[in-house]
């Protein structure tokens, strides 16, 4: 069984207090990178647990039928009052993310390089599913667009396998 990683501070990491640009300018030019791959964003949103005090990015978007789901989580900070910086890095490290996912598409195509935040039919992301489950779901997921073979589909002689 694996065990969820403690989050590093913010300001132990890239794109700490590299930018003046508001969270939401980072989450439209991400927006923006979805669309040129003709996807659509279905929901963006940003979340806080008032008990913890964790938070979150979230982008759930849609790409050639396929749908995909990424929370990014704000870092915690050693200072209460970098909050501010700590979202405009959440929302700096999402674009980045996603840009570099939009170039490997045009080498992978976009369920390769999309594939960790691939929406499973039970609403999990393909990185989050144990790999029992992830195995169990794939056939659902590529099914329509790869219909098998029946008898008769094919001519020619043919053996089936068992």
């Amino acid at each position: 069984m694996t065990t969820k990683q403690e989050l590093p501070f913010g300001e132990e990491i890239n794109y700490w207090q590299t930018s003046q640009k508001l969270p939401d300018i980072w989450t439209d030019k991400t927006i923006k990178l979805i669309e040129s791959l003709g996807g659509t964003v279905l929901a963006e949103a940003f979340g806080k647990e008032s008990g913890t005090g964790r938070s979150a990015y979230m982008l759930a978007f849609e790409i050639g039928g396929n749908h995909f789901k990424i929370v990014w989580p704000v870092l915690p900070t050693r200072s209460p009052n970098k909050q501010g910086a700590a979202r405009i890095q959440a929302t700096t490290f999402l674009f980045h993310i996603v840009k570099a996912k939009v170039l490997e598409s045009t080498v992978l195509g976009i369920q390769a390089a999309f594939f960790e935040f691939m929406l499973l039919p039970d609403g999990r992301t393909a990185a989050e599913a144990s790999s029992e489950a992830l195995v169990k779901a794939l056939p659902a997921l590529f099914r329509p667009q790869y219909p098998t073979l029946k008898a008769g589909d094919v001519e020619g002689e043919y053996r089936e396998l068992k």
